[in-house]
């Protein structure tokens, strides 16, 4: 996981990149996978998903911020982009992330915090899974009540609030769902991006940012074709 992460964040650190590919260059089974079957998507009619599967306790995630914000605004209005949380560590508090997010899409709150839920653990250390100076996990790892606490701060939703959405019916659905999809998408590891729940970006044939936006763009009108 942590080395295929490695793969496109490396190319974030580029000072200088080759220009991006040409769209004709792009070659299914090279840059990008068709996933068998297709999954479904959850934008309306006529949108294209770009899904990024993630979570705030991956820190090839966190530094693949930026591409994911360049990415959202440089998309299509036919494109709508989603975050699928991950559980794939629980010894670095993925569950509890997965579970968080689910909660906090429940309440309408989850896209304006995004960015703040990645600083709190990396930036801040509100919410850290590591120790900055051993790069070893924290013990104990920050609890639903912690992410309920911080999600008050700033929202203002109340913590009793936050935890009873976390650990209702839907939410917990939502998390077998997620879980079984990314098993279905055969995700190998995190920051992956689906497009249209069938092109699944392949991170090591990647060597910039451009190209990353330029793929999905690629894919995002590909999926739009065939609709």
């Amino acid at each position: 996981m942590k080395k295929l992460g490695l793969v496109l964040v490396a190319a974030l650190l580029c000072v200088s990149v080759p220009p991006a590919r040409a769209a004709a260059r792009w070659v299914e089974g090279t840059n990008y996978v068709l996933l068998h079957p297709a999954q479904p998507t959850a934008v309306p009619a006529g949108k294209v998903e770009v899904m990024e599967v993630f979570s705030y306790g991956c820190p090839f995630c966190n530094k693949f911020q930026p591409v994911m914000q360049a990415l959202e605004r440089s998309l299509p209005p036919d494109a709508r982009m989603v975050f699928l949380p991950a559980a794939f560590h629980p010894e670095e508090d993925w569950p509890m992330f997965q579970q968080a997010f689910f909660a906090a899409q429940s309440l309408g709150i989850a896209r304006r915090t995004q960015q703040a839920m990645f600083d709190a653990v990396w930036k801040t250390g509100q919410l850290a899974v590591d120790n900055p100076a051993t790069e070893e996990p924290v013990h104990p790892l920050p609890s639903l009540e912690d992410a309920a606490r911080y999600y008050s701060k700033l929202t203002g939703v109340s913590v009793p609030k936050f935890l009873a959405a976390a650990r209702s019916f839907g939410v917990m659905m939502k998390v077998r769902q997620a879980n079984a999809q990314i098993m279905a998408m055969q995700v190998p590891g995190t920051p992956c991006l689906i497009v249209d729940g069938k092109y699944r970006i392949r991170n090591s044939s990647m060597r910039s940012p451009d190209e990353v936006i330029s793929l999905v763009k690629y894919l995002v009108a590909k999926a739009g074709k065939h609709s």
